[in-house]
């Protein structure tokens, strides 16, 4: 995917609502405005008054960005669509540049190449990937099974099942490395994803079909 060249440094807006608590942040030639994580319930649904605040903050205006960085997931379902479909709508309208992320993969660039991320898949599943962890879906007690003492977990799916992972090095429920990182999501958008949502199994609700 080509990049277009500025000649300012480049504003990037990020946005992932894959995980339960959605991330806002702005960046601006390396450095980042990340905006307080949404933790409340139906976090992705505030999104957009999230980016809002964000934008007011910097003293940016939404057709200033340059950029936008959305979260691919995995995560819920339905975080991923409102992430998404919010990212398109603000990109579209001034052609602005739109790259996918993958939600792992940004926070194992904020803590580290050795760090596995785990994200709650609910179903009492977690989605992982990490050194030696292909990314998918299982239990905590699975996950737990193949990590070696003091692996460093970072993630909703680590909090919720804290004590699954009770051998695990499992930083603090409020600490940034269980959030997506606005800074994580700009670096990894110079690889140049699409998009579009990671599916690592299928949705929760499944449409049926019509006899």
């Amino acid at each position: 995917m080509g990049r277009r060249h500025y000649d300012h440094p480049v504003r990037v807006l990020t946005i992932d609502t894959a995980t339960s608590t959605a991330a806002i942040g702005i960046v601006i030639d390396g450095v980042a405005i990340d905006a307080t994580p949404i933790r409340e319930t139906a976090a992705a649904q505030h999104v957009l008054t999230a980016v809002a605040r964000t934008l007011d903050e910097a003293g940016l205006t939404i057709g200033q960005i340059d950029r936008i960085v959305v979260g691919r997931g995995p995560g819920s379902f339905t975080g991923q669509r409102i992430g998404l479909a919010t990212a398109i709508g603000l990109a579209a309208p001034h052609a602005t540049d739109l790259v996918g992320v993958t939600t792992t993969a940004v926070l194992r660039e904020a803590a580290g190449a050795h760090a596995v991320a785990v994200i709650d898949a609910r179903r009492g599943e977690v989605f992982a990937e990490g050194p030696g962890i292909e990314l998918g879906a299982c239990s905590a007690d699975e996950l737990a099974a193949r990590l070696s003492p003091g692996t460093l977990l970072v993630g909703d799916g680590a909090t919720r099942y804290r004590e699954a992972f009770a051998a695990c090095d499992v930083p603090p429920d409020d600490s940034g490395l269980h959030v997506p990182a606005a800074a994580a999501a700009a670096a990894l958008s110079e690889l140049g994803e699409a998009a579009t949502p990671v599916y690592v199994r299928e949705p929760d609700a499944v449409r049926t079909v019509d006899r």
